[in-house]
């Protein structure tokens, strides 16, 4: 009986001894998560195809060659060079036809190249139908350089325009060596026109599919 009378006394005491540490807060509370796919440090080398469909006049298939350097795992810069050819489509090819007899004044995308960074501050991984898990991240890309263009118009002047290049896009990994790289860009173009002497913005938005190669992976410590 003397025992119960203790321990329920020192139980008591112990209840009204308690320190209140206050609230948690989000700030208070880190989600480690071991990335199974770093890139920091590594070379990362890739060839895409792509596709500009948005033009009034020109629908633009395009091949694209990458290579980045990853300084960390969140970001990289490096070097975009590319080639492709504008293809008239219905519209354009309507308004040249015998009714009409007109030719668009529309500059087709023959190259370019560019510089800059990429900022990936997301990485994650989803569970693909419960059979696999898929690591992916996704990236903001800004660049900047040149871009080569050729008028429709019989005269075929060409035009080097300077250009300014926001991206977005996503990496899946394959594996430790390779990912599937898909990326939305948005070429802005800053381009002289001969034949009306005048200087006109034209933006060249498409979509990249491509497949990228990474360097060794260097033994972390």
């Amino acid at each position: 009986m003397l025992t119960t009378l203790m321990a329920a006394v020192l139980s008591t005491a112990s209840a009204q001894e308690t320190i209140e540490l206050g609230k948690l807060t989000d700030d208070d509370i880190t989600v480690v998560q071991k990335v199974l796919y770093p890139k920091e440090g590594r070379s990362e080398i890739g060839v895409h195809l792509g596709l500009m469909p948005f033009d009034a006049f020109l629908v633009t298939p395009n091949a694209q060659f990458s290579f980045d350097l990853h300084k960390s795992d969140r970001f990289s810069y490096g070097l975009l060079v590319g080639g492709g050819y504008g293809l008239q489509n219905v519209t354009s090819r309507t308004l040249g036809s015998p009714t009409y007899g007109v030719i668009p004044y529309a500059y087709r995308y023959l190259a370019s190249a560019l510089v800059g960074f990429q900022a990936a501050p997301i990485y994650a991984k989803m569970n693909l139908n419960g059979a696999k898990v898929i690591h992916f991240d996704v990236y903001f890309a800004g660049r900047g350089g040149v871009t080569l263009e050729r008028s429709i118009v019989p005269d075929g002047s060409f035009a080097v325009a300077p250009t300014l290049s926001p991206g977005l896009g996503t990496r899946f990994f394959l594996g430790p060596k390779s990912a599937l790289r898909v990326e939305l860009r948005d070429d802005v173009l800053l381009e002289y026109r001969a034949l009306t002497d005048k200087w006109a913005i034209k933006q060249n938005a498409g979509v990249t599919v491509g497949i990228t190669m990474f360097s060794k992976q260097e033994a972390r410590p």
